[in-house]
């Protein structure tokens, strides 16, 4: 039987990838080992989304070839984004890599790795890869979150990004096979569901679907990342102020607040749309949490524009936000614009708007403090004996998390829903005292 190891670098729609690779070469009777040194093959699913992703992928690769001499890989892989956009580049410069996998191709994983190891394959008939990720589960530090992806590929076509040119045009998941893995990863023990893709709102019928999962399943949260501002619907709205299960949090990267520089970024979006839309979530949903990442530093991003985002961001006050510096990809229709900004000033933005959006969530956490929330438990926290875990609007891994002193419980379990009350804000995260149930 031939040991397999894989490790999934970037965003949470390769660690689904990852998950239904693993779950493919398991149907086709490979063990899974979570050592490198004991595999026969070394699979490494890269990010390919700018420059300091495909550094890192790289800087991977070279650290499990290793392996190929000091352990048992007989075959080292290369699949997901870099591979895809990278291909020929990587097979003059990365002589250890024995087979190269694009994003379009991971059904033939299982068949390519047989042939270089020579491993007879057991594979059993299936119709969707998806529900195969079951398999990739079963030793997740984390079983009670499980991301979901609905949709592959994009057409929004910013001129910032490479993801169309190496994922393809959009390509929506048909709403029966969701619902079905969802209720797969429900009945194996997720409590919560990511909606992940590459742009969520373009899902046509995202509020029926939502609706679909928390009827049809048991899932006590579900959570929706990655929707674009310019897709978001009244209906979803409506959808997300009423349905109880779904997280009253929204990860929607805005990128800009200046209507010239979106129109440059090939976003559909401006400033009075995006403040009508800000309003409008809030009022229809008052205890939402909004998510965005900002960028700074845009071709042609002027002191004027980066002062009108910054007054922006002081004025809507987002409850979560990350800040990332424009980087010039090549292939992009940014890449060759004129008037590029340094990398000195992009830095400089870029301090200047989290040192402000670090005020702005430490007020928010405070505001916290003497409330009772609702608190689903991570882990045991390795430095003492309170528990971790997090409120709905804070996303795994992504956001703030909360404390638990739990001397009131025997013990809390991963994916259990609790009452905490909240005694103190720690800047970044919180913390509380488990309340048992009256």
């Amino acid at each position: 039987m031939a040991n397999v190891y894989l490790v999934s670098l970037g965003c949470d729609k390769n660690r689904v990838d990852g998950e239904v690779m693993i779950g493919t070469l398991r149907n086709a009777g490979y063990k899974v080992s979570n050592e490198p040194d004991q595999a026969d093959a070394i699979i490494i699913n890269t990010c390919g989304f700018i420059r300091d992703a495909v550094q890192e992928s790289i800087d991977m690769v070279l650290e499990l070839a290793a392996y190929k001499k000091e352990g048992n890989c007989r075959a080292l892989v290369i699949v997901g984004c870099m591979a895809e956009r990278y291909r020929k580049e990587i097979e003059e410069t990365i002589p250890e890599a024995d087979l190269i996998i694009g994003v379009g191709e991971y059904e033939k994983i299982s068949g390519a790795l047989g042939e270089l190891l020579n491993f007879g394959l057991l594979v059993k008939g299936f119709s969707d890869p998806y529900l195969l990720r079951l398999a990739a589960r079963e030793d997740d530090a984390i079983p009670h979150v499980a991301y979901v992806k609905i949709s592959e590929g994009c057409d929004n076509c910013c001129t910032y990004c490479t993801i169309p040119a190496i994922r393809g045009a959009y390509r929506s998941r048909k709403p029966e096979s969701i619902l079905e893995e969802c209720k797969m990863l429900v009945d194996a023990g997720a409590k919560e569901l990511v909606l992940v893709a590459q742009d969520t709102a373009l899902y046509k019928g995202l509020p029926e679907l939502l609706r679909e999962i928390s009827t049809k399943t048991d899932a006590k949260w579900i959570r929706l990342m990655y929707a674009y501002p310019e897709h978001i619907t009244q209906e979803l709205i409506t959808a997300m102020a009423e349905i109880p299960q779904v997280c009253k949090y929204i990860d929607m990267p805005i990128q800009h607040s200046e209507t010239s520089v979106l129109q440059r970024m090939g976003r559909h979006g401006n400033r009075e749309a995006l403040l009508d839309l800000i309003r409008d979530l809030r009022e229809k949903i008052p205890d939402i949490a909004i998510r965005t990442t900002l960028m700074v530093g845009f071709p042609g991003e002027t002191a004027q524009d980066f002062k009108n985002m910054y007054d922006f961001a002081q004025e809507v006050k987002f409850d979560r936000m990350g800040v990332f510096p424009y980087s010039q990809e090549e292939g992009t229709p940014a890449a060759t614009m004129p008037n590029q900004v340094k990398d000195g000033m992009k830095q400089s933005r870029m301090k200047r708007l989290m040192e402000l959006q670090q005020k702005i969530h430490f007020a928010k956490q405070e505001s916290y403090v003497g409330q009772t929330m609702s608190v689903i438990i991570d882990a045991k926290d390795d430095h003492s004996d309170d528990y971790v875990g997090r409120t709905q609007y804070d996303a795994h891994e992504v956001d703030a998390v909360v404390y638990v002193n739990a001397a009131a419980a025997k013990k809390l379990s991963p994916g259990q829903i609790v009452n905490v009350r909240i005694t103190q804000a720690e800047n970044y995260d919180l913390r509380g005292e488990y309340e048992p149930p009256q």
